[in-house]
């Protein structure tokens, strides 16, 4: 039985013996189909869990990156006070290093930011609202430094770097990246236990002709040898379709670009798209391993 490693493997699905199955095991009916069909969902699901963890692990890196270089200066003061305060912290961030460019947002703008809260008619001169700048930085740029700067040159001053909002964001994009990695995990574990179940049911359904095979000199390990060809063929060819209609169907998603938004952007960009070719030659060896244990545990009970 130790015979029934990887080159069994690769030998039953490509080699000279490949339709050795086909001659010695008698067809087992939709058994067989059903787990063309298994593995075609699970290679299916697969395809979309691999999207969902890459996807995720892009919408960190692009949260992290936008808000990374960028902080805002909060001004909260008396209004005869409020354009010297502004000018006082304009003067100061030009002469900062590593502040790339500044700019104070139009009270239209504000406005736009208070829309979800205060809804769209709002009135922002009747209300203390803060005047917010702008302030896009560089990979030299210190926020603590800044932040003392501000609060000797313009006390009314407040610097927000973004750390309180990027860390979340951060931290649940990973976590989905995570789960991503998991279901595909789980999905594995299901086709294993799947394509196992069908062993088992094709070995049990060919009991008779294993005995009879026995009695003419068949060695076991022919007999599991035919049993493996022939359910890790099923699988390859199941996880091959449900890949392949798995990347049609993320091929067709909108695109993220033009449609925006997170879901939108569930799918594979550049050398990506190599990634779920992986699955099939994965899916195969899943139904060896699955399907050797399942042969090597009945064959033992099957006497």
């Amino acid at each position: 039985m130790r015979a029934l490693d990887l080159a069994t493997l690769w030998r039953g699905l490509v080699g000279r013996q490949a339709g050795l199955a086909d001659r010695i095991v008698p067809p087992a009916g939709y058994t067989t189909w059903l787990t063309v069909f298994a593995a075609a969902v699970m290679a299916f699901l697969a395809v979309f869990a691999l999207a969902l963890a890459l996807a995720t692990g892009r919408l960190a890196q692009r949260w992290e990156a936008g808000l990374a270089h960028t902080v805002t200066v909060r001004i909260s003061a008396p209004a005869d006070r409020i354009e010297g305060e502004t000018a006082a912290v304009e003067a100061a961030l030009k002469t900062t290093p590593g502040v790339q460019s500044v700019r104070a947002l139009t009270s239209e703008e504000v406005a736009a930011l208070l829309v979800p809260w205060f809804g769209p008619d709002v009135p922002v001169d009747a209300l203390p609202v803060p005047r917010l700048i702008e302030v896009h930085t560089g990979s030299d740029f210190e926020a603590e430094a800044l932040r003392l700067r501000l609060a000797g040159e313009a006390p009314a001053a407040v610097l927000d770097d973004h750390t309180q909002w990027r860390r979340p964001l951060v931290s649940a994009a990973a976590r989905l990246r995570a789960l991503g990695w998991l279901s595909l995990l789980l999905i594995g574990g299901a086709g294993a236990a799947v394509v196992s179940l069908a062993a088992q049911v094709a070995l049990a359904a060919n009991g008779q002709v294993i005995r009879v095979m026995r009695l003419i000199g068949a060695r076991d390990l022919t007999i599991a040898q035919a049993f493996v060809r022939r359910l890790t063929r099923r699988a390859a060819l199941g996880t091959a379709i449900g890949t392949g209609l798995g990347m049609i169907s993320i091929a067709l998603l909108p695109d993220m670009q033009t449609a925006g938004g997170f879901l939108t952007g569930l799918g594979f960009s550049g050398w990506g798209w190599l990634w779920p070719l992986l699955i099939p030659p994965l899916g195969a060896l899943v139904g060896f391993v699955a399907t050797r244990a399942a042969a090597l545990r009945m064959l033992r009970e099957v006497r």
